[in-house]
């Protein structure tokens, strides 16, 4: 039996190895050994048991000479004992020996210029599924000569003892760098494989001058290659508007900005599927067919057909599916420097302008703040919205300290000329409960004016809480609402969430370690 050289890894007398094996293939193993199903277009479907998303405090970089140094440490970034990843290391060679396993040799980045070879070792062949589908493809002249550069395993029915291992719970998410090794332990939720294979990109890409970005990439159509860049956290409608008909896709989740231009780290798409509907996101609900993975779904048990609505096993809803499942995608999947780079922020005080031009500082710090909110009301006695800050629109996947990220996207914006915008999607007219959310047609009416170049040759004004440059006027956008406190019954009721606002801004830019103006850039306490 042929395995690969997997005896490296301490795997012993496997039952068999299967490599790189075709979806077809995957997807009728899974419904052979573990408990899966079909849906009513053949995608597969899993659920994935108490881990329904990523665990955050189960994510740790072990602690080694010569990346400690590197490392941007703290409540994201945690320390891990180099003597309890290695015995964890053993376990899992351990566990695997005997068994089934599933090998997937692929790459990281569509730019072979930067691309990493990954290989991943998995226990359950719909998760070999889930990476074949994330990560790029081989052809077979590629897969005949792979080496791997560094090695991802994932055993989600080994549970580790808190105790003996130095772990916060039975699972553990552990990146150890420096013997180029990524371990995915206890948990089932196959997003933990692909955010540390970012997380990996994170650490590796600056070393090479390149910005990692946990953004979505469309171009357009025509041969001008204007390419746009949408950053932005969870119900900011960042795959929403940049899913457009008219533009091609280049990726939806995770890039790579060279001197070169703009690449896709994946080979594919993890979509949200909550209330997901055909009329309002063609594009994923069409790919959710023969050689997709779909996690903890509804179904019906006697027509197969998916309820989206269904939120009894999580909000968290996913599918995955390779990108070639998108009709209008970008092949392959690279594009030239951005002209526009936008910032997707759902404003929950409606106190930020719908859309704002920034500065080449204000974009950094933008950039680092990673800003959305949450609605008031979760809690008992919460009246205002709460502030939720990710640095780099993505904190859980910078491994190293966010100035590397702020300084490259700087000098990135400023020697291409991309323009940059913060957008607000959330309130206006008063903030979550008193005003109403900001219409879809009006925002997808200033990202087309982003991206035609109209918002770059408007007058603008500045308004006093934020020192932002709002635009006076935009197409098929009426004026009166694009500065915020002009729609705003209550006016010192704007004034006093603008302050709090800019306060939180202010109080959470102290936590990084920022040149002076870009943190002047910021609001004021």
């Amino acid at each position: 039996m042929q395995t690969y050289g997997i005896e490296k890894y301490g795997i012993v007398k496997p039952q068999k190895v299967e490599r790189n094996r075709c979806p077809a293939w995957l997807t009728e193993e899974a419904l052979k050994t573990e408990p899966s199903r079909l849906t009513d277009t053949g995608a597969l479907l899993v659920e994935t048991g108490a881990y329904t998303g990523r665990s955050p405090k189960d994510r740790f970089i072990v602690d080694e000479a010569g990346v400690s140094e590197q490392i941007g440490w703290g409540t994201e970034n945690k320390k891990f004992p180099l003597d309890k990843f290695e015995l964890i290391y053993k376990k899992v060679g351990e566990y695997l020996s005997g068994k089934n396993v599933y090998l997937f040799d692929g790459f990281a980045g569509a730019d072979p210029k930067y691309r990493v070879s990954v290989r991943v070792i998995n226990e359950y062949a719909s998760e070999n599924l889930f990476m074949n589908n994330m990560l790029i493809r081989p052809t077979e002249k590629e897969l005949k000569d792979f080496k791997e550069d560094y090695t991802l395993i994932a055993v989600p029915g080994l549970k580790l003892d808190p105790k003996e291992c130095g772990t916060n719970s039975e699972a553990a998410i552990l990146l150890c760098l420096n013997r180029k090794l990524i371990l995915v332990v206890g948990s089932k939720y196959a997003g933990e494989m692909k955010k540390s294979v970012f997380s990996l990109m994170n650490y590796l890409l600056p070393q090479k001058g390149v910005l990692g970005m946990h953004c979505s990439a469309n171009m357009a159509l025509d041969n001008s290659g204007d390419t746009a860049l949408f950053f932005g956290l969870s119900g900011t409608g960042k795959t929403t508007l940049s899913a457009d008909p008219k533009r091609g896709l280049i990726g939806d989740d995770e890039h790579g900005w060279s001197d070169d231009g703009i690449f896709n780290i994946e080979g594919g798409c993890y979509a949200k599927c909550i209330d997901l509907s055909k009329e309002h996101e063609p594009e994923i609900y069409g790919a959710i067919k023969f050689g997709a993975l779909v996690e903890n779904v509804v179904i019906d048990n006697e027509t197969r057909k998916p309820d989206y609505t269904d939120r009894s096993l999580t909000e968290n809803t996913r599918v995955s599916y390779p990108i070639d499942f998108i009709p209008n995608k970008v092949v392959p999947s690279v594009g030239k420097h951005p002209k526009t780079v936008i910032f997707l922020t759902a404003d929950a005080f409606g106190v930020l302008p719908p859309v704002a031009k920034l500065t080449k500082e204000q974009a950094m710090f933008y950039f680092v703040s990673g800003y959305t909110s949450k609605v008031a009301g979760t809690e008992r006695g919460i009246t205002d919205p709460v502030s939720t800050f990710s640095t780099c629109f993505g904190a859980p996947f910078m491994p190293l300290p966010s100035s590397v990220y702020a300084k490259l996207l700087g000098e990135k914006i400023e020697k291409h000329g991309s323009s940059v915008y913060l957008i607000n999607t959330g309130w206006t007219g008063g903030a979550y409960g008193v005003g109403k959310r900001m219409s879809l047609p009006a925002t997808r009416a200033i990202v087309t004016a982003a991206l035609d170049g109209t918002l770059a040759n408007v007058e603008y004004e500045v308004e006093p809480f934020f020192g932002l440059a709002i635009p006076k006027t935009c197409p098929n956008v009426e004026s009166n609402i694009l500065n915020p406190k002009n729609v705003w019954k209550d006016k010192a009721e704007y004034d006093r969430l603008a302050k709090k606002l800019a306060h939180d801004f202010a109080e959470n830019i102290k936590k990084y370690n920022l040149d002076a103006n870009i943190v002047n850039a910021g609001p004021k306490a």
